[in-house]
């Protein structure tokens, strides 16, 4: 199981911090993704992290403000999410698959377990 916290609403310019908590499993043989859908659009990748930390993603639109990371020994992942701009508004999710250690996991398809999402709302 994954639990994501840490959404509410923000002003522009603001800054969250979104945790993701697993149970359940080996979590530091995962591979995490953060995920965020907004209304009426697709769900897309945010930002990924791999097992032990050495290799991550972000998509275009958050780098240099979002930044990944993850504690193994207290199975949490964190989203830090700065310079918040309203086009962030979106339901987050944390997602978890199995992968090998040098594995980046990029796409919704690779994901077979997720949160439930945490919502995050930027004012203008």
């Amino acid at each position: 199981q994954l639990q994501a916290s840490g959404g509410g609403v923000v002003q522009a310019g603001g800054s969250l911090r979104l945790s993701c908590v697993a149970s359940g499993r080996t979590f530091s043989r995962d591979c995490i993704g953060w995920f965020r859908q907004a209304p009426g659009k697709e769900r897309e990748l945010v930002a990924a992290i791999n097992r032990n930390s050495a290799r991550s993603a972000y998509a275009d639109s958050v780098k240099d403000r979002f930044t990944i990371s993850r504690d193994n020994a207290k199975r949490t992942v964190y989203l830090q999410v700065n310079s918040l701009k309203p086009e962030d508004t979106a339901v987050y999710f944390c997602a978890a698959n199995d992968c090998i250690l040098s594995n980046l996991l990029v796409t919704s398809h690779d994901y077979s377990r997720w949160g439930q999402g945490t919502l995050v709302t930027v004012s203008s």
